[in-house]
């Protein structure tokens, strides 16, 4: 093969890749957080006082200890669950047991999450706590995008 082929193929070979990156970023991307969601209405769209920024700023920290723990947990508990796996080849009493541990530990994380958003509205004033509940429930309930 000539050096133009080997370049042209090399080119195309990369155009590939990029369009397959894009492609991924945009249907197989995972949907944002509600906290995510959440946290962007509190800073970009309220106006926050330096009160208000100062408790919401104190309880998200707090939260992100937590939650980094509790999701530390579920990779633990997924590693035991591949191991439950690896030594059953099918459902048996390890896998049931890694799944439940899983499920309780995802529980978890959700009820504390639940805790901080709540956490958070108790820090706004009425009429931001209305729009805060419009966000949150637009998140929870608006559809996964494709």
């Amino acid at each position: 093969m000539s050096l133009k082929r080997y370049l042209l193929v090399a080119l195309v070979a990369f155009a590939a890749a990029l369009a397959a990156v894009l492609c991924a970023r945009l249907w197989i991307a995972p949907p944002p957080r509600v906290e995510s969601e959440v946290h962007a209405l509190l800073h970009e769209k309220l106006t926050l006082d330096a009160a208000q920024e100062q408790r919401i700023h104190a309880l998200e920290a707090a939260f992100a200890i937590r939650r980094e723990a509790l999701e530390a947990e579920m990779r633990a508990d997924n590693a035991r669950l591949a191991q439950a796996i690896a030594a059953e080849h099918g459902y048996g009493p390890q896998v049931g047991q890694a799944v439940d541990r899983t499920h309780h530990v995802m529980g978890a994380l959700q009820k504390e999450t639940l805790q901080h958003i709540f956490a958070m509205r108790a820090v706004l004033r009425p009429d931001q706590a209305a729009q805060f509940d419009a966000a949150v429930v637009k998140a929870l309930t608006q559809p996964a995008p494709r």
